[in-house]
């Protein structure tokens, strides 16, 4: 793989095409906007799929191309870990990865949507290339982005050797992220959906995996995209209900699990629709001809009752630098001065920040 200088960062967009991920609940939030220094010594449960996407669409060449090894696999995800992880540790932050399990059953209508904005996506984007057009190619190749097994655990052997915990959900990593946060074995939970609130995340932050200068789509114009801080208890006082209400508006504009929510339904209409009746099955009758496909309780229960575990041990080691150096250096082609150096910032970042003499004190 060639030097990360020759790699070109595209714009800065949804993963998905035309397809907005999670609940829309933009609108109803107060987002506070944070430095990520300012998070040093704070620890993050991080959506690991989540950032996993981010970094395959971002990270790409000029023409769209993903980032690839000698063997033809992709690396994209690799170097967006390495890289943005050696950052937040370099700033003392004590990120946790968590990755999805099987996902509830109700999903799977957004699964098949997702992959056929991903086939739609791979059509365009092709055509695009065919006439040359290569701005359009970039736009289109960010949505076609697709997390395969072995890079699920490819990441998961890097983070290892990095010495960065993980940790494998039962089923959504948001629910496993937001529960950790909720045991206080992290301070945040970090994701670019706005689920984790309904999933009980007292504290989200947004933008840790993707802030920096980033270009607006089509445009030559960048932007500085900056970490933002939203809080579960700050939403709920602001829009005067509970997190239960919270969970029913998010399903009356749409979640993962109920993907087309009350057609026409902004965030703002369902707040008031919910503080005025109180919950979903009081509302619908004033909604002409609303309904769901399945039981709304059967979607509550996803946010309020998620499949969770205890079982997790979090821990933050020494870097074990000679192995990563063989894993991502000898088997998957990046440039061995590159990675020493990410590393080295990273051990040197830590001692620095914590005034510790060694990455032991530190990490224990």
């Amino acid at each position: 793989m060639g030097p990360i200088s020759q790699v070109y960062y595209c714009s800065f967009m949804p993963i998905f095409h035309g397809v907005l991920l999670g609940v829309n609940l933009r609108d109803l939030v107060t987002k506070i906007t944070v430095r990520l220094e300012d998070l040093s010594g704070k620890s993050i449960a991080i959506d690991a799929y989540n950032a996993l996407y981010q970094f395959l669409a971002i990270i790409r060449q000029p023409d769209g191309t993903p980032l690839k090894d000698d063997a033809g696999r992709i690396t994209s995800h690799l170097s967006g870990l390495l890289y943005r992880t050696s950052n937040l540790v370099e700033m003392g932050t004590k990120p946790i990865y968590v990755f999805d399990g099987a996902p509830p059953a109700l999903k799977e209508v957004e699964i098949k949507r997702r992959m056929r904005a991903k086939e739609e996506a791979l059509v365009r984007y092709e055509q695009a290339l065919r006439e040359g057009k290569i701005e359009e190619a970039r736009i289109y190749a960010q949505a076609t982005s697709r997390l395969k097994d072995y890079m699920a655990e490819d990441s998961k052997k890097l983070l290892y050797l990095m010495g960065i915990p993980w940790v494998q959900a039962p089923s959504e990593g948001e629910a496993q992220a937001a529960h950790i946060v909720k045991r206080g074995d992290a301070d945040y939970c970090a994701s670019q959906d706005y689920d984790s609130l309904l999933f009980g995340a007292p504290k989200l932050i947004r933008n840790v995996t993707i802030s920096g200068r980033r270009k607006l789509p089509s445009k030559n114009i960048f932007v500085e995209v900056i970490p933002e801080v939203v809080e579960l208890e700050q939403v709920l006082k602001d829009c005067g209900i509970t997190r239960e209400q919270l969970v029913d508006v998010g399903i009356l504009i749409g979640t993962d699990f109920n993907p087309d929510g009350i057609k026409g339904l902004g965030p703002k209409t369902a707040l008031k629709l919910v503080k005025e009746h109180g919950k979903i099955e009081n509302a619908l009758p004033y909604l002409q001809n609303a309904g769901f496909p399945v039981e709304p309780q059967r979607i509550r229960e996803i946010f309020l009752n998620p499949k969770v575990t205890d079982n997790y041990k979090i821990e933050w080691r020494e870097p074990d630098v000679e192995g990563a150096i063989n894993f991502i250096c000898r088997e998957r082609d990046f440039s061995e001065e590159r990675v020493r150096k990410a590393l080295e910032k990273m051990q040197k970042g830590i001692t620095k920040l914590k005034g510790k003499t060694t990455l032991e004190k530190w990490f224990g």
